[in-house]
């Protein structure tokens, strides 16, 4: 289960996959993973985990509640 907080990057996509988006797929300059009609970009990999603001804003653009993904099992 996924808490709401810092993540790695492999992580959110592992969960994402979860969650029914497919992916990752290379783009310009940001990997994006599809969902149905959502498509979200996936921040590049830095030193430093994904934030819980960032990790907010992508559940938001992905139409997953906070509640929902610490449910994904």
């Amino acid at each position: 289960m996924p808490p709401f907080g810092p993540i790695k990057q492999r992580d959110l996509i592992h969960w994402l996959k979860k969650s029914g988006f497919i992916g990752p797929y290379s783009g310009g300059r940001h990997q994006f993973m599809i969902k149905n009609d959502i498509t979200i970009r996936i921040p590049n990999p830095h030193k430093s985990d994904i934030g819980k603001e960032l990790l907010s804003r992508i559940l938001l653009q992905a139409k997953i509640k906070k509640e929902d993904w610490e449910r994904l099992q």
